[in-house]
This record gives structure tokens, C-alpha cells and sequence, in this order.
């Protein structure tokens, strides 16, 4: 099972749902727990779970490199790039590895042979182990732009026997759309405010488009205003669960410690989350 904790903006809780919610089905142990951090550009979940990393692999993408004494310049690469990465002029290649996707089309389609591929790294892939949860996490490299190819690498370890809490990235983009595909459930994490409204019906929007069944769970749902309840309410959106504001959390979090250790205030409230998403999913 592989069920995505997501948002349509950063800042509404959507990490310390994920950690918490993989916590508590550990402390369960109704089967093997695999948390998968794909935020890669700002991975933070591991300031929570604290697992002893085994394992430490590089990830690459392999870009394309001229040999400008074999090309004639036809163009033909530029014109099968898809990203712009390539620009032909009259006696000059220029590549553009920033732009890069790695899909070797330009190197296959080379008239001339005159295009190979070479290694770039992107990040790192980081695996390990904590409170009995395996935990994977990538890790991009500062100033790298793309995103989307570590977080396939982190999906790899995906494994169907377990239960997959991934933590997404915030937003609507690409990395977002890569993090929850295939997912089986995603949690929406949001808050009761305007900008957590006009972000929740973009992320609804793309759930729809791809065909995940979802719920939303409500962060500080005790301030701001009702729109958001009243939006699920009417395109019939399940609300997992709600959870209220508290200043001990922020205090909680300031210092990585998760909410189950709170007690049984919270564990009624991940308990009730679950038992929406098992609801959801017999639909």
C-alpha cells in the first residue's frame, strides 16, 4: 500500500502528519512500515524519526557531451530535445546540463554518432532504519534544478508487501505530480485559512486529473474561518480528521520531537485518520 501525505502549500503540517502517521502504525506493528522522504529539495523528516543512516548511494543523470569533429551540425538534436538543453549554431553545440532530463534521445538519434553520455550527480540516496520504520530519503544536490529523477530513484525502494507513507513535496508541480503517482491514497494536509483554500482546490484539481482516491485532514483547524470544511462538504470530500491548534506543537516541533509523544490526545487523532483512509480505500 503506498498512501502520500501531501499539500497545495508549505507550512500546513503536511510532514508532521507523515511522521506521526507512520509513528503510530509502527507503534501498531499491523504490518512493516517504509517512510519515503521525496521532498528532496528540503528533506526534514529525518529531524523527526532520527534514523541511523546504512546506507549512502550517489545519484546520477547522464547528460550529452559533443564531439564536435564528428558532428556536421545538422541540428537534428536540438530538434528531438524536448527541454531546450541543446542549441545548434552554424560551427557550435551548446549543451545545457541545467536543462537536462537525461532522456538520451539526442544521443540516439544523432546522425553522426557524435553525442555520448556522460555521469552528472544530482544527490544522494540516504536508506536506514527507526523505531522499527524503514527509512528512505533523497537528498538534491544545492542548485540543481531537477528534482523529478532523484525522486524516481527514491520510489524505486518502494515495496508493495509494506505499508509507504510518502512525505510530498509542497506545491503542484512536477515533483509533486512524480511523488503521488501510483499512490493508492493521498492525505491532504491544509489549514482553515484563504491561502490554505486556494491551495487545496489546486492540489484537489490535480488528484482528480490523476485518478487518487483522497482526503483531507484539517491542521489548526480551531482559527481562521469555515470555507475550507464547507468546500469538502460540498464537492463531498471526506475530512479524515482535524487537528487543533496548540502551542505545545510548535514547541514540539521547534525541537523535532512528534506529536505522539503528546500521548493519547494525539493517538485518538491518528487513529481516526487511519480509520478514514481504510474507509476511503473499501470504497
Amino acid at each position: 500500500m503506498i498512501i502520500s501525505v501531501a499539500s497545495g502549500k508549505g507550512g500546513t503540517g503536511k510532514t508532521t502528519v507523515a511522521t506521526n502517521l507512520a509513528l503510530f502504525l509502527a507503534e501498531n506493528k499491523s504490518r512493516n512500515i517504509r517512510f519515503l522522504d521525496c521532498d528532496v529539495e528540503e528533506p526534514n523528516s529525518y529531524i523527526f524519526l532520527k534514523p541511523e543512516i546504512e546506507k549512502t548511494q550517489p545519484v546520477n543523470i547522464l547528460v550529452p557531451q559533443v564531439d564536435e569533429k564528428k558532428c556536421d551540425f545538422c541540428g537534428k538534436c536540438a530538434e528531438v530535445c524536448a527541454y531546450n538543453a541543446i542549441f545548434v549554431a552554424k560551427d557550435k553545440v551548446l549543451v545545457f546540463p541545467s536543462l537536462c532530463h537525461g532522456c538520451g534521445g539526442c544521443s540516439l538519434l544523432c546522425p553522426q554518432k557524435a553525442i555520448v553520455e556522460k555521469k552528472k550527480k544530482i544527490g544522494v540516496l540516504e536508506q536506514g532504519k527507526t523505531f522499527a520504520i524503514k527509512f528512505v530519503q533523497g537528498r538534491l544536490e544545492i542548485g540543481e534544478p531537477m528534482a523529478t529523477p532523484l525522486i524516481r530513484e527514491v520510489k524505486k525502494k518502494i515495496d508493495s508487501d509494506e505499508i509507504n507513507i510518502i512525505d510530498v513535496p509542497p506545491g503542484t508541480s512536477c515533483p509533486v505530480i512524480e511523488s503521488v503517482k501510483d499512490s493508492d491514497f493521498c492525505i491532504l494536509v491544509t489549514e482553515p485559512t484563504p491561502f490554505g483554500l486556494n491551495d487545496l482546490k489546486l492540489a484537489v484539481k490535480l488528484l482528480k486529473k490523476l485518478k487518487i482516491k483522497f482526503g483531507v485532514v484539517i491542521n489548526q483547524a480551531d482559527i481562521g474561518d469555515e470555507k475550507v470544511k464547507k468546500f469538502c462538504q460540498k464537492d463531498n470530500i471526506p475530512i479524515l480528521t482535524q487537528i487543533p491548534y496548540d502551542r505545545n506543537v510548535a514547541v514540539l516541533y521547534s525541537h523535532g520531537i512528534p506529536l505522539l509523544i503528546e500521548g493519547e490526545k494525539y493517538k485518538k487523532i491518528f487513529q481516526e485518520m487511519w480509520q478514514g483512509i481504510e474507509k476511503e480505500l473499501k470504497k
